[in-house]
């Protein structure tokens, strides 16, 4: 309901076109599904049979919330790149807001959004378990003392 209410404002907010040329709209999200603050990126393409590049652009919102507004090229295509720091399912509009030539319309999609995941926390000191190795053990020490072999036991 509040999608449709902020769309709607966006579209009666929009120039008067009483000899503009009905367009349509269709919004598509890549990824469709990400981790919090993956960027996203939404595509939008107004068809409509006259130049749909004049005018206010695309609105994109975030439920009721405006993203941005980005212009349209001379075949139709919107995009904007964005992330989310929520998770949860959200659902995204794209709001034409005609001009002249092309009427105002809008698209919808949903966006799904999970928890980044957080590896596991780091322990040095597990990391270095058998990789040291020890050993206490009896000493042997050889010395040569003029011509005669001297060897010692330290212990």
């Amino acid at each position: 309901m509040v999608v449709v209410a902020a769309a709607a404002t966006v579209l009666f907010l929009a120039p008067s076109a009483a000899a503009a040329d009905p367009s349509s709209t269709t919004v598509q999200a890549t990824p469709s599904s990400a981790t919090t603050g993956q960027l996203v990126t939404l595509d939008a393409t107004v068809t409509c049979s006259s130049d749909p590049s004049g005018g206010l652009g695309v609105s994109f919102f975030d439920g009721p919330d405006l993203l941005a507004t980005a212009p349209v090229s001379a075949d139709g295509h919107s995009s904007l790149t964005t992330g989310f720091t929520t998770t949860g399912t959200h659902t995204i509009t794209a709001a034409y807001n005609g001009d002249d030539s092309c009427g105002a319309s809008s698209d919808t999609t949903t966006v799904t959004v999970s928890q980044t995941p957080v590896p596991p926390a780091n322990n040095p000191g597990c990391l270095l378990c058998g990789l040291i190795d020890f050993h206490v053990g009896d000493i042997h020490n050889e010395v040569n003392v003029s011509g005669h072999n001297v060897t010692r036991i330290h212990k």
